[in-house]
């Protein structure tokens, strides 16, 4: 593969990179006060007044929808994106100032590969404007979820109709009042012999009688306002019978056609993250003076600083791979790379965090530096799209099979 990136690409970081560096950067600390106003106001899901105008001065830019991949309209390969998605990533609230956040890519492209016209038009459409966002229903907490094949979500044929009911969490942006479409997977032939044809996936308007906000989940006491992660309970909700996703039984085959971009868009704002990380972690070594000479010149940060930047390089490299098999020989084709870059990215860069935290000290633990919150968000990667073990039991099973 060729690892220099085209004229296009290039042109595009410079301008993504001064959009960071003029309205993303100077206004991280504004973010979280406006969010903590908002909290302190009584909601803290109402979108931020800061993200709003910035979304406007992206879309002016033609820095908007840059996921969007060739086969539906865009004009990114996965190898192009990918440097896009570390530079936004750098920032846990970038990406949706630039429609590139999660989970609506990955569910806009869901229904552009897998819904109806009438359903893309519906939904997909103004999830691609920005009008409104949605939120992606599969994680079980009565289950162990990291096996699809437990989910006990029912959703049942009734005439014209599908009843769902169940109840899901980390449900990502269901507590966003913009939030006005679920893709949700369940069962519909929970007794089927074959297990991976059980799994179906419906389209739920958020407004549907039967569906219910329960509570925000916090991660290491983290609440992620104003996105957030949602319990959701479903009961009784029906929907037309049309709202199914390419029929009965093809829930697995969806999941794995919607995870496989999501899960190397995720390594790519890692490494963004994992870059920043050594940053800070190098101007803190630089500015800070112990036992007599900065803190930069013990050999014990001579060995964190190389061994990151090795880290970080190899991760890299193998998300450019995973991302030129996908843009080449497809996403199935691509599935041991991607598994094993989901496993590498967040083990990385949580390793980098916390070397970044321990350079600075108490600060690194407290508000006046993301990377506690950067450590938190990270650390749930390991567990997002599918936890570290299954995907290293995926990757045992491809390499075995090639000698049996």
């Amino acid at each position: 593969m060729d690892f220099e990136f085209s004229s296009k690409v290039k042109e595009l970081q410079a301008q993504l990179n001064a959009f960071m560096d003029e309205h993303i950067y100077p206004n991280e600390s504004a973010f979280h006060a406006e969010v903590e106003a908002n909290r302190k106001a009584g909601d803290a899901w109402v979108p931020t007044e800061l993200v709003e105008s910035l979304k406007l001065k992206a879309r002016e830019k033609g820095l908007w929808n840059l996921w969007r991949p060739t086969a539906h309209g865009g004009d990114m390969t996965n190898v192009e994106y990918a440097p896009m998605c570390e530079i936004m990533g750098r920032v846990t609230w970038a990406p949706e100032v630039f429609n590139c956040s999660a989970p609506d890519t990955g569910n806009m492209e869901t229904l552009l590969r897998y819904g109806t016209p009438e359903l893309q038009q519906s939904w997909a459409q103004p999830l691609i404007e920005g009008k409104i966002r949605s939120a992606f229903l599969m994680t079980e907490p009565a289950v162990a979820s990291s096996d699809a094949t437990n989910i006990e979500c029912l959703i049942e044929r009734d005439g014209d109709d599908y009843v769902i009911n169940g109840r899901k969490w980390w449900s990502s942006g269901a507590g966003d009042p913009r939030c006005k479409v679920l893709i949700v997977m369940g069962k519909t032939d929970p007794n089927g012999a074959d297990r991976h044809k059980q799994q179906s996936m419906i389209v739920v308007p958020t407004a549907t009688p039967g569906v219910k906000v329960e509570r925000a989940l916090t991660v290491f006491g983290y609440d992620d306002a104003p996105h957030g992660h949602m319990e959701v309970s479903l009961k009784n909700v029906r929907v037309p019978a049309s709202n199914i996703l390419l029929g009965e039984g093809r829930g697995f085959e969806i999941a794995q056609g919607r995870l496989g971009p999501g899960r190397i868009h995720h390594c790519m704002r890692i490494i963004g993250q994992a870059e920043r990380a050594l940053e800070f972690m190098i101007r803190r070594l630089n500015s800070r003076v112990a036992f007599g000479k900065p803190v930069s010149q013990q050999s014990v940060w001579h060995e964190r600083i190389a061994e990151s930047r090795m880290m970080i390089d190899q991760a890299r490299l193998l998300t450019l791979k995973a991302a030129h098999m996908m843009d080449t020989v497809g996403n199935k084709e691509a599935k041991k790379e991607i598994g094993m870059i989901k496993v590498i990215a967040p083990n990385m860069a949580q390793k980098i965090m916390d070397w970044a935290i321990q350079a600075h000290g108490g600060g690194g633990v407290c508000q006046d530096f993301p990377l506690a919150f950067m450590w938190a968000w990270n650390r749930s990667m390991r567990l997002a799209d599918g936890p570290d073990e299954v995907h290293r039991a995926q990757v045992a099973r491809l390499e075995l099979k090639k000698y049996m």
